[in-house]
């Protein structure tokens, strides 16, 4: 790495006795995500956390006018990660507007798709971008006294995996040396194949449309499908182990570790995989379709599950500017003034937002990101809750475990937990995992959380892939049922994208889109301080975490940081310069990657 030096006005307001240090943007991720801190090295502690994105991409402008029977297509590209979680949103929002139900093998085929996507992406992002901060070369650079540990730490699940210790472990980690970094690499390769085989191609799908799929549901792309998906389980039983070991190390080796990157339990999941025997897409029964989901939606405030009804979650949205570089909108149309149960809608709901972007100069004072803050109403306290995805599974595990509702053999809710089952596979033996709701929502069990969702994706695959058979069996085989557009429509689609809630609003007047807004779980994790100053979750998360790494100011790396940021998912392009406050700057020329870029 080449490092150097030049001055630099510092951008935050001055506070004795921290140092300022920022990273921006942020590296093995997608996007110009920028994390602005105070730290106190003094008490190990960062004190101050702002969390900026420089690009503006403008769907909810440019998708007006547009035919409603393209949605799907159009913002699929708002993502080149998740756009087909984007297009699965997009097409439920449009069942709903259009008034159809797809076949209930068409239904089958874009879950098994969509598990596939999981299982590809968290697969990547875990042990071949956010695994690489818990690799070798990483910790060596950071901890070195955890590097000794670990190199006399056993692993206790060495039998499962084949890591003698934890530095074992690590060392596999290391980006492109690294054994069993370069095995999950075939993986992803593997569940890509899997992807494109239910919806023709990654990551934009060819074969979606609104009521349903073009893909042919035949006995051979099923088995084409399940030979893939049997490797990948018989893979499982090997990686949740191997996390178990390396997570639970490091709250021994660093006693404290739990506070890093915690935040009060504020999750929100608006549930995936829908069961075609329960989803007929009407607002008027969503409420009882969206529990039949085989992951259960939910908002979580303090271990405690508020409401599992889709209705109610998608009336407390909130879309609220404070730090962000937008007019507001309070005089503007109000395009559904009640939802089609006659409960009122706020003119702050994304079916109600008007766009109206406005460049201007950061000022951490003031205005300083792109990112508007997606608020969840609480009826009970009259908060606005800035709630996170977790990075995706933690909130869905833990939100289906709490509410006990699943239940298919592969996997069971319990209430406390969610219990995997993976039958037998070349060479190993049937596998029961269990994920327990943890003590805590922090860095560390949003990414063991990940490492299960994995299992959890690939056990309900299973049962989808045996669901669908049974319909081709029984001479069920269309996959797409017609529609018409209609003049005057209103339809919302709710689902999880890979790193957490995905909500797509359409709002059709005269056979056009009217108005279209997109949510993805980047706005709720990066949104900036709302108008009540209320900090977004990647804000909150980093400030008040504990550093542990050993280096000084001087050749400070941030680690600790970079976990709490990266077990989130963030999807905001690469390339990383920081600088460090009191007129010095550290800029990154040749930054460690340590793994290619996501």
């Amino acid at each position: 790495m080449a490092t150097a030096t030049r001055p630099m006005k510092s951008v935050l307001p001055k506070t004795e006795g921290l140092v300022e240090m920022n990273w921006d943007p942020i590296t093995r991720i997608v996007g110009s995500l920028g994390i602005f801190t105070k730290i106190d090295f003094k008490n190990r502690e960062v004190k101050e956390c702002y969390s900026t994105s420089s690009i503006f991409r403008g769907y909810s402008v440019f998708m007006k006018g547009k035919d409603p029977r393209d949605a799907h297509f159009i913002t699929s590209r708002i993502c080149g990660i998740c756009g087909d979680n984007h297009a699965t949103c997009a097409v439920y929002a449009q069942n709903m507007a259009f008034g159809v139900k797809p076949p209930n093998l068409g239904e089958w085929i874009i879950n098994l798709g969509e598990a596939a996507e999981y299982m590809f992406d968290h697969n990547l992002y875990q042990d071949n971008l956010v695994g690489v901060d818990f690799c070798e070369q990483m910790v060596r650079e950071t901890n070195p006294g955890v590097w000794e540990k670990a190199q006399r730490k056993e692993a206790p699940n060495a039998k499962l995996h084949g890591y003698r210790t934890i530095a074992d472990i690590m060392t596999a980690l290391n980006p492109f040396s690294g054994e069993f970094y370069r095995e999950t690499l075939q993986m992803s390769r593997l569940t890509r194949e899997m992807f494109c085989l239910m919806e023709g191609r990654h990551v934009h799908p060819s074969t979606l449309y609104p009521g349903g799929v073009g893909t042919a549901g035949t006995v051979q792309v099923f088995t084409d499908y399940l030979v893939r998906l049997m490797k990948y389980v018989e893979f499982m039983k090997k990686v949740v182990p191997l996390h178990d070991d390396l997570f639970d190390f490091f709250y021994e080796a660093l006693p404290g570790y739990e506070k890093v990157g915690e935040r009060r339990v504020l999750l929100g999941c608006w549930g995936a995989f829908n069961d075609p025997n329960a989803c007929d897409y009407t607002y008027r029964n969503m409420s009882e379709w969206g529990r039949a989901m085989y992951v259960t939606p939910s908002v979580i405030v303090d271990n405690q599950v508020v409401t599992n009804d889709l209705v109610k979650i998608n009336l407390g949205i909130r879309i609220l500017l404070g730090s962000s570089y937008y007019e507001d909108w309070e005089n503007g149309e109000t395009f559904v003034s009640h939802d089609p149960l006659g409960n009122p809608v706020s003119e702050r709901h994304p079916w109600n937002q008007t766009t109206i972007p406005r460049p201007q100069k950061r000022d951490f004072g003031d205005k300083y990101t792109w990112v508007m803050s997606p608020r969840w109403y609480d009826e009970r306290t009259g908060d606005y809750l800035a709630l996170d995805t977790g990075g995706g599974p933690l909130p869905r595990l833990w939100a289906t475990a709490a509410n006990g509702l699943v239940d298919i053999g592969y996997v069971k809710a319990t209430g406390s937990s969610v219990v995997i089952n993976l039958p037998k596979t070349a060479t190993l033996p049937e596998v029961s995992f269990e994920w327990k709701i943890p003590k805590w929502s922090n860095a560390i069990e949003r990414d063991r959380a990940r490492t299960y969702f994995q299992a959890y994706a690939a056990a309900c695959a299973l049962y989808f892939c045996e669901q669908a058979l049974d319909e081709v069996r029984a001479g069920h085989n269309k996959t797409w049922s017609d529609f018409k557009v209609p003049e005057e429509a209103i339809g919302c689609g709710f689902h999880e994208a890979v790193r957490g809630v995905l909500s797509h609003h359409v709002v059709i007047r005269d056979g056009k889109i009217a108005n279209y807004h997109p949510y993805p779980p980047t706005p709720w994790n990066a949104s900036p301080r709302d108008i009540y100053g209320t900090p977004g979750p990647y804000e909150d998360s980093v400030q008040g975490t504990p550093i542990f790494e050993e280096n000084g100011p001087d050749n400070f790396k941030g680690i600790d940081i970079m976990r709490t940021v990266r077990s989130f998912d963030p999807c905001l392009p690469c390339g990383v310069h920081m600088y460090l406050g009191s007129g010095r700057t550290l800029e990154t020329r040749h930054s460690p990657m340590f793994g290619f870029i996501k």
